[in-house]
């Protein structure tokens, strides 16, 4: 019989299989290091890139790792919590994917030999939180600059340092200035005073052919795609623009309904009844005082004369979730009927959006709708150019990362200098910090401040550099200036992977955000303790099927 039995001994029977304690532990451990390796290589400016294909062929090219464990079908159910911290560090502040992963394995790893030891895991896992506080109070207080003290380029120089371990590394300043103009363009003042940049204002649109560095910025939000007509007019000043999700085609009866016609005459007037519904409908519209109309479904050939005798822009089949924004820019509504709540048809003119202007563009081959000087927030788009779709697709995921970059440093104002010098100090102060505990958890927060280390030693290693030789240089350099007042700007040591070498990192432009290197902290501590915390797996066995 399966399911629950209660056999003589009082063990619980179950069907499926149990394990507890260290196998599980064990298992865990191996699924998460082995999820981290995949990643491990892609580390950092001279990072590789992985080749991903799925079940029905489509190919992948990229360094990111938030794109690859998406890409991944991971089973194990350990595994995919690295996968899901990895989209939570995407969404969150756009960087550091790949190493908030690797930091999480490594903690695991060292989580697992103390336990082997003898260390209980709620040790483990106290000492790792209290490390990850003191380590999130450090980077605060000692290692970030605010961006205001490194003068004008330090944007573009967070720009930068995420840009360089793209597939286009090499054109990173031109894209890191595209990527600051863009999120300035769309800077917008928030109901508690601050600013903020709002990273979907800005529209990413890709197209086949020239070289990467044919892209350019577009001021408006622009949509691919051309009037419905020739004979509307390319430029419409003071637009009011009608977002509709109604079908605009002639009206058919609906599925099921049959009329008996006797009167061949009637027939006629049928069909012209059917025409006449949508021009109503038109008329309507127009009469509201819509100068442009965009709607999700389709138009008719009859329909479009009556825009075009109007002198108005139409465009049929637009995506829908170019709508919403368009809606939200310009302050309009998308209506998904003419219908009020008599059942008569009527258009409100308060649900059109406002723009200063809306024209069609061409663009090499292409023609583009473009919305410029809208009510309510600004917008623009950045029109991406390459020679296939693997290489438009990375361009595209590195632009938004960047975009996330700049947007997280402009609202924080708040760097840090990358290359390894965060870990690499945290790693001397947590060292330090152990000593003064007299608790089991000083073990723990020993092995939090070596785990650290792993990023330092992956980028050595992803730059053909001797890890060993360079980690032992930029420690020695990190615990100078925490025990020397006189060497305190030795804090901003940190690796150059091209060269192979320990350098000050602020003087070479290479930053990253604060709130980046926090939330690694803070989201690889997590994901290690709720592992961590794991000691019995229970496997139902899935019902068998009936002959």
């Amino acid at each position: 019989m399966s399911g629950f039995q209660k056999p003589h001994n009082g063990a619980l029977l179950i069907d499926g299989t149990r394990q507890s304690g260290q196998d599980v532990r064990q298992q865990n451990v191996t699924a998460v290091v082995s999820i981290a390796n995949i990643v491990k290589t892609s580390l950092g400016p001279v990072g590789l890139d992985k080749m991903l294909v799925d079940e029905i062929g489509d190919v992948t090219i990229t360094n990111d790792g938030a794109t690859i464990l998406k890409q991944l079908e991971v089973e194990h159910p350990a595994a995919r919590v690295l996968v899901e911290l990895s989209e939570l560090q995407d969404q969150e502040v756009g960087d550091g994917t790949t190493s908030v992963v690797i930091i999480a394995a490594e903690l695991l790893k060292r989580a697992n030999e103390l336990v082997r030891e003898g260390i209980h895991p709620t040790t483990i896992m106290s000492g790792y939180r209290l490390a990850m506080r003191e380590a999130v109070k450090y980077i605060k207080d000692s290692l970030a600059h605010k961006t205001a003290a490194l003068g004008p380029d330090t944007i573009l120089n967070c720009a930068k340092t995420t840009l360089n371990s793209k597939i286009f590394g090499k054109d990173s300043d031109f894209f890191a200035k595209m990527a600051v103009e863009a999120m300035h363009s769309v800077k917008v003042i928030g109901e508690d005073g601050k600013p903020k940049y709002p990273v979907k204002s800005v529209g990413i649109m890709t197209q086949h052919g020239g070289s990467a560095l044919d892209s350019k910025l577009m001021h408006g939000y622009t949509i691919m795609m051309s009037r419905s007509a020739q004979g509307m007019p390319t430029t419409v000043s003071n637009a009011k623009i009608a977002l509709l999700d109604i079908d605009l085609r002639k009206s058919k009866m609906h599925m099921g309904v049959q009329v008996l016609v006797s009167d061949p005459a009637k027939l006629a007037e049928i069909r012209q009844k059917e025409l006449d519904i949508t021009a109503d409908r038109i008329k309507l519209i127009i009469a509201g005082g819509a100068n442009v109309v965009l709607t999700t479904k389709g138009i008719d050939d009859m329909a479009l004369k009556y825009f075009v005798e109007a002198g108005c822009i139409a465009c049929r089949r637009v995506k829908r979730e170019d709508l919403r924004r368009i809606a939200k820019l310009t302050g309009g509504t998308l209506l998904t009927t003419l219908a009020n709540m008599d059942g008569d048809e009527v258009f409100d003119a308060s649900s059109l959006g406002l723009a200063e202007s809306v024209s069609e563009e061409r663009v090499s081959d292409d023609d583009f709708i473009v919305i410029k000087g809208a009510k309510q927030s600004k917008a623009c788009s950045v029109l991406l150019r390459g020679a296939n779709d693997h290489m438009l697709g990375e361009l595209e995921r590195s632009l938004h990362d960047a975009l996330c970059v700049v947007k997280r440093v402009l609202e924080s104002n708040s760097v840090v200098p990358g290359g390894g010098a965060v870990e690499a100090a945290l790693s001397i102060y947590l060292e330090n910090f152990a000593l003064t505990l007299g608790t089991r958890e000083q073990l723990a927060v020993a092995a939090f401040a070596d785990a650290l280390l792993v990023i330092p030693k992956q980028l050595a290693i992803n730059g053909a550099c001797d890890a060993t030789d360079l980690v032992a240089k930029l420690r020695s350099k990190h615990h100078s200036a925490q025990t020397d007042p006189s060497k305190a700007h030795l804090a901003r040591m940190g690796l150059d992977v091209y060269e192979g070498l320990v350098v000050d990192n602020v003087a070479c432009g290479v930053l990253e955000p604060t709130i980046s290197k926090l939330k690694i902290l803070q989201f690889a501590t997590e994901a290690a303790v709720t592992i961590l915390r794991i000691d019995d797996m229970i496997s139902i066995n899935p019902p068998q099927q009936q002959r």
